[in-house]
């Protein structure tokens, strides 16, 4: 009878010490919570953006094969760009198009000639270094060149060329980048025949550039890049 009056005694013990214990209050604190880590920055998308900048050029005329003068176009440009990245490792490669209106104008005193709208289509590859990038660019260039003489001939004519250049971007954000850039651009030579002067006149111009432009890049599945 003892034996089993001590017993209950320890069960009785051992479930009251547990509640007991249940109800103590606990040292621990909320949980803490760990906000998810922030989406890793990659150059892979598709961007939209826009530029601006200083044109400054050469332009070569000839008067029925005879050279003239030399002069020197330059004014404000600027315009509109469209691209898309792909970064594999620290490696960018990209493709981009532009579309330029510009104040670029020059004479020498026989001819006058204006560029007001110009183009290209490049291709890109870069280095970045997180969210900075340099990169070169190259590829095809067109333009519209209007042009005047002391004869009274005025022409149009649409030219391709070639262009290349560089450039360093940085993005403030996983969306928008800024940049700054250099091209060289070299047209072919173009003829006509002047009305008035009744020989043929060509002009040969290159021009350079630099710009500073900035880009949005649109938020799409792209591979994992880790950061450097």
């Amino acid at each position: 009878m003892l034996r089993k009056t001590l017993i209950a005694s320890a069960v009785l013990a051992a479930f009251g010490g547990t509640a007991l214990a249940a109800d103590l209050p606990t040292t621990k604190g909320p949980p803490v919570y760990a906000p998810p880590p922030p989406p890793i920055f990659t150059w892979t998308g598709l961007y939209i953006g826009g530029q601006v900048g200083y044109e400054f050029g050469r332009a070569w005329p000839t008067f029925a094969g005879a050279a003239a003068a030399p002069f020197s176009p330059n004014g404000i440009v600027g315009g509109g760009h469209l691209g898309y990245n792909y970064q594999v490792g620290q490696f960018v490669l990209g493709v981009e198009g532009d579309v330029n209106g510009a104040s670029y104008r020059g004479g020498n005193g026989i001819g006058f000639a204006r560029d007001p709208i110009d183009g290209s289509v490049r291709g890109r590859l870069g280095y970045a270094w997180d969210r900075a990038l340099i990169y070169a660019t190259g590829g095809v260039a067109f333009a519209d060149f209007n042009d005047t003489n002391i004869f009274g001939d005025n022409v149009w004519n649409t030219r391709v060329g070639w262009t290349a250049g560089g450039g360093l971007e940085y993005a403030i954000d996983n969306n928008w980048s800024l940049r700054a850039e250099y091209r060289y651009t070299a047209f072919s030579r173009y003829y006509f025949t002047g009305a008035a002067a009744g020989t043929t006149i060509s002009v040969r111009q290159v021009d350079n550039r630099v710009q500073a432009g900035f880009s949005y890049k649109f938020d799409m599945l792209g591979p994992v890049v880790s950061k450097y």
